[in-house]
């Protein structure tokens, strides 16, 4: 079992852009002192009501301080970017890491920022699958063409190539039942959200064992799986002291539409009691042991990426998660 630290890139209006990046940074370092194995961040455009911080560059500073970590972008909108560019910018990516990237990717699900790019909703998963074609050869071959519907890269010799060999993993984000068999069918790990309940990661996880052997396609070796967490003393504190930060958040994913991108009726404009039960990891070191116990002998899962801080919850809470990480959790879940 790997464990993932999530670097919150959004932050409230008003708050010091540079000082936020700045915490991050000391956040980054105290992950690396309490045992995680990676840190990552993900990525939006017009992310009102929030700042947020764009995901390549960011990742490169908090590089600096990974240390042996693995990097992860979770994830990148690949439908909302040029092949070429993306293939040489995690290229790069991975040289700064000695090979130690993954390139964690995603449709989207904002109309705004569809409209922002250019790019029509409807194109994006042809998009997604011509564009992750194209990445891969400029990765793996010395010479390539590509005449698709979407992208054209003319004859060229790729120059700008990953440090891992063949390429850096590719995980695939899907919230609904379709997109979890396409991430099947295709042959790549799916990277499990965080906002799904247990029970529907459960069902959907059958579903995508079931896509990959009619698909033909061995099971991942990595078997990612992103949770919210708030770790304190007890469940009822933990409960407390969350709900200030992330209730505010699903009410803002609820406003983007997130919720609806799950299958059946979800809605995150519930009680924050029933919003967070089975979907949430909040709870003592002990509880939060024995949930990631759980995901590793039920699912197989073998990276949990925990979302620790969310917009307007204080560094000092954020590191004192990260030492009880360090202290109670992570050394048992990895003995």
């Amino acid at each position: 079992m790997k464990l993932g630290f999530f670097v919150t890139n959004q932050y409230l209006p008003g708050e010091s852009f540079s000082g936020k990046i700045q915490e991050s940074v000391e956040q980054v370092k105290a992950a690396r002192e309490a045992g995680f194995d990676m840190i990552c961040t993900g990525q939006h455009y017009l992310a009102a009501p929030y700042q947020m911080s764009s995901s390549f560059p960011l990742l490169a500073r908090l590089a600096a301080e990974a240390g042996e970590m693995e990097v992860a972008a979770t994830v990148i909108l690949v439908p909302l970017h040029n092949p070429v560019e993306l293939a040489e910018s995690i290229a790069t990516m991975d040289a700064i890491c000695d090979g130690r990237f993954i390139f964690g990717v995603g449709l989207g699900y904002r109309d705004e920022e569809y409209t922002a790019f250019g790019v029509q909703r409807g194109e994006r998963v042809g998009r997604l699958r011509e564009a992750l074609e194209v990445i891969k050869l400029m990765w793996t071959q010395e010479e390539v063409e590509f005449s698709g519907k979407y992208y054209n890269v003319p004859r060229v010799a790729p120059s700008t190539s990953p440090v891992r060999k063949p390429h850096p993993p590719i995980w695939v984000a899907a919230n609904n039942d379709v997109a979890i068999r396409r991430a099947a069918r295709w042959g790549y790990p799916w990277l499990v959200n965080p906002h799904a309940t247990v029970q529907m990661v459960a069902e959907q996880w059958q579903g995508y064992q079931a896509a990959l052997e009619q698909a033909g396609q061995p099971m991942p070796e990595s078997l990612p799986m992103m949770r919210e967490l708030y770790v304190a003393r007890d469940r009822e504190t933990a409960y407390v002291e969350s709900e200030p930060w992330l209730a505010p958040k699903y009410a803002a994913y609820a406003a983007w539409g997130q919720d609806k991108a799950l299958p059946g009726d979800e809605s995150f404009s519930i009680p924050y009691q029933d919003l967070a039960r089975d979907r949430f990891l909040l709870g003592s070191p002990d509880d939060v042991v024995s949930e990631i116990q759980r995901y590793e002998q039920d699912l197989g899962i073998n990276y949990m990426i925990f979302r620790m801080q969310w917009p307007g919850m204080s560094q000092e809470a954020t590191l004192k998660q990260i030492e009880m990480m360090g202290s109670e959790v992570i050394p048992r879940v990895k003995d």
